[in-house]
């Protein structure tokens, strides 16, 4: 794959989750964090997540991420490999700002203040966390949330334009709670939800053709892979409409059909029709079965593919690899398919943090992987699993 793949070198966290002050140096090869429940090692993925835009892959407000013995204030710094070359990039929450929920956190890049949406041109992270197990069964909201962020990998103006149609389509239910009913009030705000909420669809359709392509062409690689292909499908009217009109007449008859159903979604409290209330279909391919029917070890191997494809994708359209972060990942995986997944890691060439509480579930990355016990906010180097019970080194 490329040469430019996106890793951390150097990550220091102050006063972050349990962790009061702890530096971890890193190369561009597997990372695995091996440690007790409740040891930090989520934590320190959760850092990680938090060089991309966004609230990090737990998604809890900021000063909730605060020590509980420190000031509330928090800090995640690291020097970071991206496309462009070495950046350092540092984010965190000021003390002063610990008991509002609505204060952003701070964000520099190379020393300089940037905003959160910066981030987005500099790193790309994707992850699978064990909440994540749920995502087939769970409500078509976090299946959207999915798919949004596999787009912002490759688009980074897309949280742009979706944070334009939210905005619009909250003022409009707002009208619309006040008993607004004079169109000019309404026009503007429609036109705009139209424009954007027709790019959002767009873009998302793209996403899933791209993803599709991939994963045909990874079934043809490996046809007895145990990361089956799934089939993609959007469901929403937008998507519907695009699939046989233009882009320009699809926003014309959201246009119509938002202002013909004004007093329905005020009836409803919501607007009842737009790229929110879109759904992203999965099936497993070879079985022809919907993804929520499937076992959970198929689930998990679906979703697992999925971001591997995703990653292949990214790779392909940005020049390198995202990072990836792979919470308890092992979890629901036979001996096959860990050795698969690892391979497949390698193969990408990518940046992947794994953890686990067990060292001989990542055996085969014996030689090729960086191993660390993790254990109360201390982080401990070992050569190789069986290794695990004597620390080599101290970071």
């Amino acid at each position: 794959m490329s040469s430019v793949n996106i890793w951390v070198e150097r990550l220091t966290l102050s006063n972050f989750r349990n962790y009061a002050h702890a530096t971890l140096e890193a190369g561009p090869e597997p990372q695995v964090l091996i440690g007790a429940n409740g040891a930090g090692k989520t934590n320190l993925l959760e850092a990680i997540s938090l060089l991309a835009p966004g609230q990090g892959m737990r998604r809890v407000p900021y000063p909730d991420l605060a020590r509980g013995a420190g000031d509330g204030g928090w800090a995640v710094a690291a020097h970071t490999h991206t496309h462009t070359g070495p950046v350092d990039i540092g984010t965190g929450l000021l003390a002063e700002n610990a008991s509002s929920d609505r204060v952003g956190r701070l964000v520099r890049v190379n020393g300089e203040p940037a905003s959160a949406g910066t981030l987005a041109d500099l790193v790309e992270v994707m992850w699978v966390t064990p909440a994540m197990d749920g995502l087939f069964t769970g409500p078509g909201s976090d299946r959207r949330r999915f798919l949004d962020r596999l787009i912002l990998c490759f688009d980074p103006r897309y949280r742009t334009g979706a944070s334009r149609f939210e905005r619009a389509m909250q003022q409009r239910n707002r009208l619309l709670a006040d008993g607004v009913r004079d169109p000019s009030r309404f026009e503007g705000l429609e036109l705009l939800m139209a424009e954007t909420g027709v790019a959002i669809a767009a873009a998302r359709a793209e996403a899933v053709a791209g993803l599709a392509a991939i994963m045909a062409e990874r079934a043809v690689r490996d046809p007895h892979s145990p990361f089956p292909p799934a089939s993609l499908a959007l469901e929403g009217a937008l998507e519907a409409d695009l699939e046989r009109m233009p882009a320009v007449e699809v926003e014309d008859a959201y246009v119509q059909r938002l202002r013909n159903g004004r007093e329905r979604d005020r009836a409803a409290g919501r607007t009842l029709d737009g790229p929110h209330r879109a759904d992203l279909l999965v099936a497993h391919a070879p079985k022809g079965m919907p993804a929520r029917l499937c076992s959970t070890g198929e689930q998990k191997a679906l979703l697992i593919g999925l971001i591997l494809a995703h990653a292949e994708l990214v790779a392909r359209r940005r020049e390198g690899a995202p990072i990836l972060l792979l919470d308890e990942v092992t979890a629901h995986l036979d001996v096959d398919r860990r050795a698969a997944l690892f391979g497949e890691i390698l193969r990408l060439g990518a940046q992947a943090w794994m953890t686990g509480t067990d060292a001989d579930a990542f055996s085969w990355l014996a030689g090729r992987a960086r191993f660390r016990r993790v254990d109360e906010g201390v982080l401990d180097t070992f050569s190789k699993p069986a290794e695990q019970g004597a620390a080599a080194s101290t970071n």
